[in-house]
């Protein structure tokens, strides 16, 4: 099994600096992976991503294996040159988009069989099967085991059962992938709010990462319903579980406040939807929080969205004008508000990167609270 180096540059506490380094290229951690659903990154050049400061962006196996096939990106020379993006690339195993979109699903021990939101056509999706669509035929750098994401509220008990049943799936996961010299796996931890299942998940899955299996740990079956505090409070009884010389991915957070939280408690990559999503609708993300570009107050506001960020959508644009694109629907309005907003992510992150190496991460984190209250 491939296991990329992962050399951390400094500790502040538990938050801590580094380098994933990829046959692609060196992730900076904390790194935040812009999501890129089909391909794409909503609204946003390959070019304009990695300006913004992205070294990894994140690959929705879901959305390509049914649209416009897995077979059909390896024909036409893997998600690399098809997404024209040669930096490296994490996948997500495709658990997650079929609890959460497909009509209908059936979970059974072999893996879940869905229909597609698209059209109704019928698939199955195995540990096995989402290996080869990652790694064969994808060709993701990070792939991810085929886990069960847990639904929230969930009673004790099946929140357990569908733990062991990722666990399962890990471990079929691991040998479907087998030893490879340019790609690696990560491990999901699972268990929903409870800490004896979080503990157990991750002791087992540190166990066959011991014996030469994962690459990195994933923390998932957050940011499903659960709260900020409930999210973090669930971050304080797993990430201590995990091996300090691995990465530690949160799947799917979250906003700002979510990330430097979670940077406080040790863990390194994230990605999320929010940047674009919300940029498609008007939402602005800024250290006071965000703000919502269609209000009436920004209809004659010749101010930048946000002069702090070295961006162009950030600086050479008014609000005034982005107001009224807006409001327009004009397709330019979304394609700068998502375009600040993945620079704005990006920035954070630098600049959590260079608080924890100078040892002001306490401070950075006391002021990024103090600026939030004061906006809100």
């Amino acid at each position: 099994m491939s296991k990329f180096p992962f050399e951390i540059a400094a500790s502040d506490g538990q938050a801590r600096t580094g380098k994933l380094k990829t046959p692609r290229g060196d992730i900076r951690t904390p790194a935040f992976m812009p999501v890129g659903t089909a391909g794409t990154v909503k609204g946003v050049y390959m070019d304009q991503v990695r300006a913004a400061g992205a070294d990894i962006i994140l690959g929705n196996t879901y959305h390509l294996m049914l649209r416009p096939g897995a077979e059909r990106v390896k024909r036409l020379g893997g998600l690399h040159k098809f997404g024209g993006w040669n930096g490296p690339i994490l996948t997500d195993s495709g658990g997650f988009q079929v609890w959460s979109l497909s009509k209908l699903r059936k979970m059974s021990e072999q893996g879940v069989e869905f229909q597609s939101h698209h059209d109704g056509s019928k698939h199955m999706l195995s540990p096995e099967r989402s290996i080869e669509i990652q790694a064969d035929l994808l060709g993701a750098d990070i792939s991810m085991q085929l886990d069960e994401c847990t639904e929230f509220p969930s009673p004790y008990e099946a929140a357990a059962k569908s733990m062991e049943l990722s666990l399962r799936w890990g471990q079929r996961s691991l040998a479907a992938f087998g030893e490879r010299e340019s790609q690696t796996l990560f491990a999901i931890v699972q268990g929903s709010t409870f800490p004896e299942l979080r503990k157990m998940s991750a002791q087992a899955s540190v166990a066959e990462a011991t014996a030469g299996g994962y690459g990195g740990f994933a923390i998932g079956g957050l940011a499903v319903g659960e709260g900020h505090d409930a999210m973090c409070e669930t971050l304080d009884v797993t990430v201590p579980h995990l091996p300090s010389d691995r990465p530690r991915y949160l799947m799917g957070v979250g906003k700002p406040v979510d990330l430097v939280e979670a940077v406080a408690r040790g863990v390194d990559m994230f990605d999320c939807v929010i940047p674009t999503r919300s940029g498609r609708h008007g939402q602005v993300w800024t250290d006071a929080g965000p703000y919502n570009i269609k209000r009436a107050e920004f209809a004659e506001d010749e101010s930048p969205l946000d002069p702090s960020i070295n961006c162009v959508a950030s600086n050479d644009y008014s609000k005034a004008y982005v107001h009224h694109l807006i409001r327009s629907g004009e397709l330019l309005g979304a394609m700068l508000l998502s375009w600040h907003n993945i620079a704005y992510f990006e920035d954070l992150m630098a600049r959590l990167r260079a608080a924890i190496a100078a040892g002001e991460f306490a401070a950075f984190r006391k002021t990024f609270h103090a600026g939030l209250k004061t906006r809100n």
